[in-house]
């Protein structure tokens, strides 16, 4: 995997190239009062309720809701799966199948189940605070219009955020790699700091990358036993990716790409 990132010169994800940590992860006080956690708490509670931490273009104005077909697959052992996972770059033509790509979307992300009322997904988080967005920027489904789309894990279906072509966008951002042009689907894992730096301060940073890292896998993983593709992808401009994805810089940042093909 490509590590380097052009623009990036500090611990955390820079959007202006500047060598300084994103006004989402600047320093929050651990040692917070009562009062003052109270009130921290009302205002991240108030934020997610009116819709406002919910990533990219604003749920409410759009109203395409795609439900998904149910994760069902059945595949290779655990065991074979990390044994065969390889980073795959060239993919073949051939379309990826909804059911295929329902599978992966379940498994980055997907309710397993509730506690308290709370909902818990395929991928463990700090506090179960769920600070990531998973999109998928699609060049080549079956029954899919070309597009960028948001992951609902709560309904198991997908929001069309803005459709078209971004597949040589999304590469150029990604300093020109082949494989995200040629994969028939790019996930793009965001983090909204928010959700969880009420809790955890500066040490949320670190729980955000760990989410992440924790999404990939399961998306990888779950590639390799649907027969497809997939690399992670860790070059890219920041900005331009977050530019793609129309994201509010201020509250949310581009983390980590996985490119997913079918195999040649």
């Amino acid at each position: 995997m490509k590590t380097h990132v052009t623009g990036i010169k500090s611990e955390f994800p820079s959007t202006n190239g500047k060598n300084h940590k994103p006004a989402s992860f600047r320093k929050v006080k651990t040692s917070l009062s009562a009062a003052a956690a109270i009130q921290a708490f009302i205002l991240i509670f108030a934020a997610i309720t009116a819709g406002c931490t919910q990533g990219g273009k604003n749920a409410a104005m759009n109203e395409k809701i795609i439900a998904l077909k149910e994760a069902t697959h059945k595949g290779m052992s655990l065991e074979e799966a990390l044994k065969q996972r390889r980073s795959i770059r060239r993919y073949s033509d051939r379309e990826m199948t909804e059911a295929e790509l329902a599978q992966l979307l379940f498994s980055g992300q997907g309710v397993t189940g509730s506690i308290r009322g709370l909902n818990l997904r395929t991928a463990p988080s700090a506090g179960a605070t769920y600070p990531m967005e998973l999109y998928a920027v699609v060049n080549n489904v079956e029954g899919l219009t070309p597009g960028i789309y948001r992951y609902l894990p709560a309904s198991h279906s997908l929001e069309l955020l803005d459709s078209g072509d971004f597949a040589k966008a999304l590469s150029a951002a990604c300093l020109g790699q082949g494989s995200v042009e040629k994969a028939a689907v790019n996930f793009v894992i965001t983090a909204v700091p928010v959700r969880i730096t009420g809790r955890y301060g500066e040490r949320s940073a670190r729980y955000v990358y760990m989410e992440a890292g924790h999404i990939g896998q399961n998306i990888l993983l779950q590639a390799t036993s649907l027969g497809l593709g997939g690399v992670p992808i860790g070059a890219f401009n920041d900005r331009e990716v977050n530019r793609i994805l129309s994201l509010e810089e201020d509250r949310e940042i581009t983390v980590y790409i996985i490119a997913v093909g079918t195999r040649r």
